[in-house]
């Protein structure tokens, strides 16, 4: 199976589950922060590929959310630049294989690219719980955690 390394923030629980299904196919995962990394321009960008700019975006990210950042109106260069500032706006899980490097958790992508998986009900974005409690604070640079 593959070496994946799964860059995530710390103690979200949809990482985890999506980690766990990785897992359970057999492969093997090195993880680091995400929002700790310290990233640049160029390695940010190749996450996203020909993605258009919107699709780079953590859709549960407190400024998106609120509606204080648009990323269907922003630039590639805007967008990066304000991923690099505040990093919970990047889409997560990225994952990186060999050569190649992805954004978000879409199960028919990964299948396709790394083999089946046990399961394809794990899904990407926020799996708060009824009460909405966020995951626990990892230090991010916005008061809002998602």
């Amino acid at each position: 199976m593959a070496k994946i390394i799964f860059y995530e923030k710390p103690g979200c629980g949809g990482n985890a589950k999506q980690k766990a299904l990785l897992t359970a196919a057999g492969h093997e995962l090195e993880v680091r922060d995400l929002l700790g990394h310290p990233w640049t321009e160029s390695e940010l960008m190749r996450f996203f590929g020909a993605r258009p700019v919107a699709d780079w975006f953590n859709r549960s990210a407190p400024r998106i959310k609120n509606g204080s950042l648009a990323p269907e109106r922003m630039t590639a260069a805007e967008a990066i630049a304000a991923m690099l500032a505040d990093p919970l706006l990047i889409r997560r899980p990225l994952l990186e294989s060999g050569d190649r490097r992805e954004a978000g958790f879409d199960t028919a992508l990964i299948a396709a690219w790394l083999g089946p998986l046990p399961s394809e009900d794990v899904k990407e974005g926020c799996p708060k719980g009824a009460d909405g409690k966020p995951c626990p604070a990892t230090g991010a640079p916005s008061a809002d955690i998602a």
